[in-house]
């Protein structure tokens, strides 16, 4: 049996080899002002699902997360708290960089906006080449500033004169600023959004953007007083002024692949294959990103992919309301898959989805603990059974039906997972486990194991075939599943709770 797991995998690896074309995925960076929670776990876990994907597929995957630690939030939270911003920050991050252990990521590289050897020169690099191209201009200004959107807002955008989305009055902010034109890409960001030269996923958001942009685009400040402001990356050639922070934050995607000094990487990966981001910041991504990259004379982002809010019992999370859901105590009750596995199945991919500890239980246990737990474990318990009556069992498939419906189920769950539907690939994969579940029930092996021992050597393929399709979701689980078709040793998955 080892032998032929060898084979197998030896087999896949030189498939794999035959196409080593690029990808290279992100996610948003995350924003330093408050610890993780679930909606950004939910992000990563996509981002994550899609990098392990085109690595079986046999793609040279590259997957890019990190945090953004400027700006004024950033500021304003680390004085309240008596502290200074990179003490602030530094704790901050770390704990992201222990999220993506926990959630067993495999991103390849973690960026940091504070780091001034890797990301600095980039930020400022493409400054200067706004500048060289005539986009960058001086002037005074007056707005109305959301600290949480770190974004001036106009009138028209205001509920009841506050931002939509923080619910708090915007600041009254009146200095002398640089400005980025971004009014003149307006023509040019639309025509490449309507012919897809930039796709975004869902198609409700593309429509969004267009409707936006039918209102005109203007230019945007683009620095802040370093009086006023003093965290933050300082202006090439202006020491009085740092960098707006969407200005700085943006250009992650490209000083984390060493663009400054043109590195192999950066030649190799850019442009990004997909940028996953909330919906919440997908007009910093489709505007001023693109904007920003045709300023400086460099290729696009092909594809954004949006995700929706996660809400709590159907409220919005908030410290003041205390329903914010913390990743790692989820994690360290449930585990990691089995978060995985909830918010990939329970939440849409790119929609808006509810989370409840209720919710997160009924799945664990119809799921987890009495489907794929329990189906992996009667099958190694039965195939156990026949190792210890020295019977030889081979893992080939001999009934159709079963064959029939592996085929269809990999077929399917292909297709769902290249729209990005995550919640459709696994239901269909849920589906093959209990189609496994009715053949144990139909053949009844434990009857006459001696007769039934290729009714065990087709539910044993059938769940290497699982295995494999879990790989990119669940990849502690797709593991442990090898390891017990290895050693026909049956221990829980997922004991039920």
């Amino acid at each position: 049996m080892e032998i032929w797991w060898k084979c197998v995998r030896l087999n896949r690896m030189i498939e794999n080899k035959k196409d080593s074309k690029k990808f290279y995925i992100t996610t948003s960076i995350a924003y330093t002002n408050a610890p993780p929670h679930i909606g950004f776990a939910l992000e990563v876990i996509q981002a994550d699902v899609l990098a392990r994907y085109r690595r079986i597929s046999g793609e040279d995957t590259f997957f890019l997360t990190g945090v953004d630690e400027h700006g004024i939030k950033i500021a304003k939270k680390a004085e309240e708290e008596g502290r200074e911003p990179k003490e602030f920050v530094d704790d901050i991050s770390e704990k992201f960089k222990q999220l993506a252990e926990v959630l067993n990521l495999s991103n390849d590289d973690f960026i940091r906006t504070t780091d001034k050897e890797r990301h600095w020169p980039t930020a400022q690099k493409i400054w200067q080449l706004m500048v060289g191209k005539g986009d960058i201009y001086k002037k005074k200004y007056r707005g109305m500033y959301c600290v949480g959107c770190e974004a001036f807002l106009k009138e028209k955008e205001l509920i009841d004169g506050k931002c939509p989305v923080h619910k708090k009055e915007p600041e009254i902010i009146e200095e002398e600023n640089y400005f980025f034109q971004l009014s003149k890409y307006e023509k040019q960001l639309k025509e490449l959004i309507e012919r897809e030269e930039i796709k975004i996923i869902p198609q409700t958001r593309k429509n969004e953007i267009l409707s936006f942009l039918d209102q005109g685009l203007e230019d945007i400040s683009f620095s802040r007083s370093k009086e006023k402001l003093s965290w933050g990356i300082p202006v090439p050639g202006d020491e009085s002024q740092v960098m707006y922070v969407w200005a700085d934050a943006l250009t992650n995607y490209i000083s984390a692949l060493g663009y400054f000094e043109n590195s192999e990487n950066f030649k190799k990966y850019w442009p990004a294959d997909i940028h996953c981001i909330g919906k919440d910041i997908l007009r910093f991504h489709i505007l001023f990103w693109p904007a920003i990259l045709l300023s400086a004379g460099l290729p696009l982002p092909k594809l954004l992919l949006v995700h929706g809010f996660i809400t709590v019992g159907g409220e919005k999370m908030s410290k003041s309301i205390g329903n914010v859901i913390d990743p790692f105590a989820l994690v360290e009750k449930y585990g990691t898959d089995a978060v995985r596995y909830f918010l990939l199945r329970e939440i849409p991919s790119t929609e808006d989805g509810d989370f409840t500890y209720e919710k997160f239980e009924e799945r664990y246990n119809a799921d987890l603990a009495n489907g794929i737990g329990n189906l992996v474990a009667r099958v190694i318990t039965l195939a156990t059974k026949i190792k210890d009556q020295n019977e030889k069992i081979k893992i080939t498939i001999k009934n159709s039906k079963l064959t029939e419906k592996i085929m269809e189920t990999k077929a399917k769950y292909k297709i769902e997972l290249e729209e990005f539907k995550f919640n459709e690939a696994l239901a269909k994969v849920w589906e093959l486990i209990h189609f496994c579940d009715r053949y144990i029930e139909e053949e009844k092996p434990w009857e006459n194991l001696e007769e039934k021992i290729t009714v065990i050597g087709d539910l044993l393929f059938a769940l290497g075939e699982i295995g494999q399709m879990l790989a990119p979701f669940m990849p502690g689980t797709s593991e442990k599943i090898s390891g017990q078709l290895k050693t026909l040793e049956s221990k829980p998955l997922f004991p039920r709770i």
